[in-house]
């Protein structure tokens, strides 16, 4: 469990192929406090620890992760944020993000609003009961709130100054993916409501192809 506050802006040491995914080097200043299995959020893609060295750490991503997250698409070099898991004795100050990451979206633009920087992000169609204006989210697995829902399938951010600074958004760029996560309670709630239509809808049928002279009858028809 994460908090969407980034603690660095790793970067992309070395990637290396193996069999059923990749495993990449990250450069960290934190490297050597870190412990193998630990949980690491890497772009909000929660991964663990399997080794670490001086100023150094590896984690490895299977071909499921890779294809459903910005990943796969990360070079050397590459800009990565970083956040180590939440512990039990520390504060909450951005909003719970499990890193699980639950699509893709794309950076439609980038715009200034004094000296705030506004990105407009397209998300995927099916995620559209999951965004909510004033609402948290995960992008990168920074923790943001949602400013504004737009056009379809789009909604807006506004990103302060020190965001930018500390965070891998100070190298993004119109088009370029992002990792997105929607709130982990308002997903509880669609699907819990999606579930009680979908019975609704069951025993509505069942009660259709049930009615019989007998059946109305019986209730005193």
């Amino acid at each position: 469990m994460f908090t969407g506050l980034i603690e660095e802006v790793g970067t992309i040491d070395a990637m290396e192929a193996m069999e059923g995914g990749r495993q990449m080097q990250i450069q960290a200043s934190f490297a050597d406090n870190l412990r193998v299995d630990q949980s690491i959020s890497v772009n909000g893609v929660c991964l663990t620890v399997t080794t670490r060295g001086s100023g150094v750490f590896t984690v490895q991503s299977v071909e499921e992760t890779l294809r459903k997250t910005t990943l796969g698409l990360l070079q050397e070099g590459d800009p990565v944020n970083l956040e180590r898991s939440l512990k039990l004795d520390d504060g909450i100050e951005g909003h719970l993000v499990q890193g699980h990451v639950d699509g893709v979206g794309k950076i439609s633009t980038i715009s200034e609003e004094g000296a705030d920087r506004l990105f407009e992000i397209e998300y995927p169609a099916e995620s559209r009961d999951l965004v909510v204006s004033r609402g948290s989210i995960a992008v990168d697995g920074i923790s943001l709130t949602v400013a504004r829902i737009e056009r379809d399938h789009h909604f807006t951010v506004a990103i302060i100054p020190y965001t930018i600074e500390h965070t891998n958004l100070s190298s993004k760029r119109e088009g370029d993916p992002v990792n997105l996560e929607f709130d982990m309670f308002g997903k509880y709630v669609v699907n819990y409501l999606e579930s009680r239509n979908r019975s609704s809808d069951a025993d509505s049928a069942d009660t259709a192809d049930d009615i019989t002279a007998s059946w109305l009858k019986e209730r005193g028809y």
